[in-house]
């Protein structure tokens, strides 16, 4: 890449998406075209790998000094405040993820930067949305603050798309799971923990029901989707911010019975809790054919292969030998 606005900006680069997408998009495009921003100072060695800058979205002139110091030609907007989170924090989750994401949008316009992604959630859907293959276009009332600040944010999306030309993308991401960061806060979390839990304990205790089932996608396929969004021939999109993708769809005793088949005598006990309630508003697949036809959308990872990856990934990050079991 070369210097003039063709610069990077991931914000939230601590999180769960924005920690993988941030080291993906520098080995691709050079470790000092991306710039790392969170509110968080950064462990050594993160910020050792290229650019970290200590800033919070919901302040837009740090915002503004990011963009214009170094250039930024796009901007990956993946900090937020999560499902579960929001629900106990619901002004805050309201702060950080509308009024946040239109400081985003606002430095973008002023500053000159070209494209903008801007994240989504299955959360924007909402009990009234179909619950099977929930449709591209259909119902948006969610019934959670986060839910409530995701449609916002894609609603405000299009608002910049049309209004001020800017190039603003966002994808409905579905449950993410990752061998690389600990859970954080979202509904469904439970399946980043269940693999932790089945691989140290050999037990889990659910927070969600045997037969919910929510859409869910491995983070290679996560990242894989994000940056092909980005890279996507802009005359080809009809859709801008709002994108269905999926991945796979699975009960959590589906999850339970995949993880067992390499984890001999791994056992769950379901103790719902007010996640429960968030989980029941979301629908158990969603249909991706308009991320499919616009920009060649396909998920590589299946249940199987997912779970057979993370735990290999997980026992070398944990130091667990293949053949220990831990106790039942």
């Amino acid at each position: 890449m070369t210097a003039h606005k063709t610069r990077i900006l991931v914000t939230g680069a601590l999180g769960q998406i924005g920690s993988e997408l941030t080291t993906v998009l520098r080995d691709r495009y050079g470790s000092d075209n991306v710039v790392a921003a969170d509110r968080l100072d950064a462990q050594p060695d993160y910020s050792r790998h290229g650019p970290y800058e200590t800033a919070d979205v919901t302040d837009r002139g740090a915002l503004d000094h990011l963009i214009e110091t170094h250039d930024i030609g796009t901007v990956y907007h993946l900090a937020a405040i999560l499902s579960a989170t929001g629900e106990t924090q619901p002004q805050r989750a309201w702060i950080v993820n509308v009024e946040g994401t239109l400081n985003v949008l606002e430095s973008a316009r002023m500053l000159g930067v070209s494209r903008v992604f801007v994240p989504s959630s299955i959360a924007a859907f909402g009990p009234r949305t179909p619950h099977d293959l929930a449709p591209q276009d259909t119902v948006l009332q969610p019934t959670t603050m986060y839910g409530v600040t995701k449609v916002t944010g894609e609603l405000l999306g299009e608002y910049y798309v049309a209004r001020y030309g800017l190039d603003v993308r966002g994808i409905r991401y579905p449950g993410i799971i990752s061998s690389e960061t600990l859970p954080g806060g979202g509904t469904t979390d439970y399946a980043v923990d269940m693999f932790y839990q089945a691989l140290q304990r050999g037990r889990y205790t659910c927070f969600v029901g045997p037969e919910t089932t929510l859409p869910m996608m491995y983070m290679p396929d996560c990242i894989k989707a994000t940056i092909d969004l980005m890279a996507a021939d802009a005359t080809r999109l009809r859709h801008h911010c709002d994108f269905n993708i999926a991945g796979m769809s699975f009960s959590a005793s589906q999850l339970a019975a995949e993880i067992a088949r390499h984890v001999p005598h791994f056992t769950v006990e379901y103790v719902p809790d007010f996640r429960q309630a968030i989980a029941n508003t979301w629908p158990r697949s969603i249909d991706d054919s308009a991320a499919r036809e616009e920009w060649g959308w396909a998920p590589h990872y299946t249940l199987e292969t997912m779970v057979a990856d993370m735990l290999a990934r997980l026992r070398t990050r944990l130091h667990i030998e293949e053949t220990a079991n831990p106790a039942p």
